[in-house]
């Protein structure tokens, strides 16, 4: 229940540690997991004293025990071991100290270690975690590479060595932690982060050599395992030999066999680049060397040609036919020019022959009345009547008298 306090009226602190004391009492006896970092047992002492620790989450809690409860398992644990306890939360209230009160430990097997972790495994791919399409590829040739390892191991030397004889020129960015114990999962989480912010850092790798599946256990943490999902930067796993399978294989974007194998994915082998740029030269060179040749025989066969050899020979075949045309031309417009004016002279003749003028020259007259009337019948006309007689060279006045 909450307390009302104030400036005025505040608890003393035997109160409160009183208070604290009566509300883990309430708590009841519970089940805890944990790793064992520290372990007392003095001799003639009835009591064991131990420290429990969540590796994921670096939180820590004393443990106490009767001899003969630690007894029962003293031969196969020890510091470092994983541990299952049953035990009472306690309040020492004149110190205000929480700690357990244990009545039962088991430690944690290699099976249940194995069925945990493949539970945790089917969770994390559930979430996507992963996923081949989330993976990052690796560049080519890195500014910096990351390196997150025990200090002065096997590891460290293996990845520095075969990256340096493989590009002299590589650049580490080097984290040590521990790689394995309680501060495992903590110091390679924050060495992880650390390079993942530095801007020339282009891939991180993480690299431990091998050991027990307990020893390996910090590299299958959900929380390093996380951490390395939200990475930018390309992460290579480098842990343990081949058969070896922490969490961190599946999250990282490219998984090497070991510490030397992860510096060959690391960088290129200048050796290998060189032999490849000098191939790729001589590939080139021999392209276009052939395709100099194929040009030199095109133009070659292309100025072989007679139209290349003489080129005015078409111009004057062209010429020859233009003229050939042209006289042609001229020939069948003068047949046409001709035939039309002798149809043109005959029909003339026709026109001619048959117009009143050829008529008139023959001696016949036209006669009309004033009207302009063409008289053709007696008829037409009375006596008295004036008409112009129109002849082939002019036209006179006559008159009707009978």
């Amino acid at each position: 229940m909450a307390l009302h306090t104030s400036p005025d009226a505040p608890l003393p602190v035997g109160e409160v540690s009183r208070l604290i004391g009566g509300w883990i009492d309430r708590l009841g006896a519970i089940w805890v997991e944990g790793q064992i970092t520290q372990l007392s047992r003095r001799p003639g002492q009835g009591v064991v004293f131990m420290t429990l620790r969540d590796p994921s989450y670096d939180i820590s809690v004393s443990v106490t025990c009767y001899r003969q409860v630690f007894d029962a398992v003293a031969d196969i644990v020890a510091e470092g071991a994983r541990v299952v306890v049953h035990a009472k939360p306690e309040w020492y209230a004149p110190r205000g100290q929480l700690s357990l009160r244990a009545v039962e430990i088991r430690p944690v097997g290699i099976g249940e270690l194995l069925a945990r972790l493949e539970q945790l495994k089917r969770s994390l791919g559930a979430e996507g975690l992963f996923a081949a399409d989330r993976k990052k590829p690796l560049p080519f040739l890195p500014h910096r590479v990351g390196l997150v390892c025990g200090r002065a191991s096997a590891a460290e030397r293996d990845v520095l060595e075969n990256a340096r004889r493989r590009w002299p020129a590589v650049r580490f960015e080097v984290r040590n932690v521990a790689v394995q114990g309680v501060h495992a999962v903590s110091q390679v989480v924050q060495a992880v982060r650390e390079l993942d912010e530095l801007p020339e850092v282009d891939v991180i790798i993480v690299a431990r050599g091998g050991g027990s599946v307990e020893d390996l256990l910090p590299f299958s943490d959900e929380q390093l395992v996380r951490a390395v999902a939200e990475c930018r930067t390309p992460v290579i796993s480098a842990i343990g030999h081949e058969p070896d399978s922490p969490l961190l294989d599946l999250v990282a974007d490219v998984r090497a066999s070991t510490p030397t194998d992860a510096a060959k994915k690391a960088v290129p082998d200048v050796g290998e680049e060189l032999e490849r740029v000098r191939l790729l030269r001589e590939r080139s060179l021999r392209t276009v060397r052939a395709l100099l040749d194929r040009e030199e025989r095109g133009l070659a066969h292309a100025l072989g040609r007679p139209s290349m050899e003489h080129p005015h020979r078409m111009v004057d075949e062209r010429a020859a036919e233009t003229d050939a045309l042209l006289a042609r031309s001229r020939r069948v417009l003068g047949h046409l020019l001709d035939r039309a004016d002798s149809e043109l002279s005959h029909t003339r003749a026709r026109v001619l022959s048959l117009s009143p003028a050829a008529t008139l020259d023959r001696g016949y007259a036209v006669l009309q009345r004033e009207d302009g009337a063409v008289v053709r019948s007696p008829d037409d006309v009375a006596a008295g009547d004036g008409l112009r007689a129109r002849v082939a060279r002019g036209e006179f006045a006559v008159r009707v008298t009978d």
